[in-house]
């Protein structure tokens, strides 16, 4: 343990002192002119203007603000032996004191990686697995997903209302279980259509089902999407129907298309567990949560022109959510819209 700078054995001892990091924390490469190195993994791409742009604006923030040094890596496929090559080379590369991979979809690679590198602290955002070495940090945007789809059930005019995501990861999962039990509680009438088409980044993938929602009937859309959300928005505008959006304020962006979106700022997982290793408060093992109880993290943003009567629907199931006498879903079992 010879050559550790001061600031690391001060931060050596209050780990020590809360239990939150084990010595191999320590490791000589972990870090760089006395600060903590962190790499995190973006699948996708970080000006996609959702998900994976959020998860970067954390890691920035961290970079910004926090005692590190970030390294990141991303354009990487969504797709698991990709992912575990990109974790080893940010492992091997930069050996870092922590890896972050953003979003659930690298939940196989992380665990395969974090066995191999057992010195490293790794992190899943939208996460909900632990080992040794391991931690999750989920922003639970299913809680704003399911007021989402209380907001389309209320707003819908033609009684169908219609979901799309691309890949099938466990957050998306039960973020659409969320919205379809929103949907069935505000109105059991309204008819859902829910989409899953493989990519989260194909603009004429995701233009495709949104014409063929609303030739079903479908007048209101609710997204999950990266670069691909830019072909829906486009064929809503022409076809004169509205959007829901996630994860960022999509109705101060495009307030002609979008009525609403489900704000989840999963940036804040990212920064916290950068924060929570720079402070010696990182704990692995551990799944820590973030949900409707912190507004700046997660909330449902409605258009101008909600009508009040809603306003106050709305209000009143975001309340009953946080009191528990409303259990948000995880588990969809309801009919998938084909092409």
């Amino acid at each position: 343990m010879t050559g550790l700078t001061r600031r690391q054995w001060l931060l050596a001892a209050a780990s020590a002192g809360t239990g939150a990091l084990a010595l191999p924390w320590l490791a000589r490469g972990a870090f760089a002119a006395g600060k903590p190195v962190v790499a995190a993994l973006f699948c996708g791409h970080i000006d996609d203007h959702g998900f994976m742009q959020a998860g970067y604006q954390g890691f920035k923030k961290a970079q910004d603000t926090l005692p590190i040094v970030a390294h990141y890596k991303d354009k990487v496929a969504n797709e698991t032996q990709a992912q575990i090559a990109a974790l080893r080379e940010l492992a091997a590369t930069h050996k870092p004191a922590l890896i972050i991979a953003h979003g659930g979809q690298n939940t196989d690679a992380a665990l395969t990686v974090a066995k191999e590198f057992p010195d490293i602290r790794f992190v899943i955002t939208q996460g909900a697995v632990t080992a040794d070495n391991l931690s999750s940090y989920d922003v639970r945007q299913e809680e704003s997903a399911w007021l989402a789809g209380a907001y389309a059930a209320l707003r819908t005019r033609t009684g169908i209302v219609a979901h799309q995501s691309g890949i099938r990861v466990p957050p998306g999962l039960r973020a659409r279980a969320s919205y379809a039990a929103g949907v069935r509680h505000a109105n059991p009438d309204v008819k859902l259509l829910t989409n899953f088409s493989g990519n989260q980044d194909d603009t004429a993938l995701a233009a495709r089902v949104t014409q063929a929602q609303a030739k079903a009937g479908a007048d209101i859309i609710y997204t999950m999407l990266n670069k691909g959300r830019s072909g829906t928005t486009q064929a809503c505008r022409e076809l004169g129907i509205k959007e829901i959006g996630n994860v960022i304020d999509w109705v101060a962006r495009e307030p002609d298309v979008f009525i609403g979106s489900a704000w989840a700022d999963v940036g804040i997982g990212v920064f916290r567990a950068c924060q929570d290793l720079s402070e010696g408060r990182f704990q692995a093992g551990r799944i820590s949560k973030v949900g409707l109880q912190q507004p700046e993290a997660v909330r449902l943003i409605v258009a101008s022109d909600t009508p009040e009567p809603i306003r106050r629907q709305l209000a009143a199931l975001r309340e009953d959510i946080l009191k528990g006498t409303i259990q948000v879903e995880a588990e969809y079992t309801g009919p998938e819209f084909q092409l």
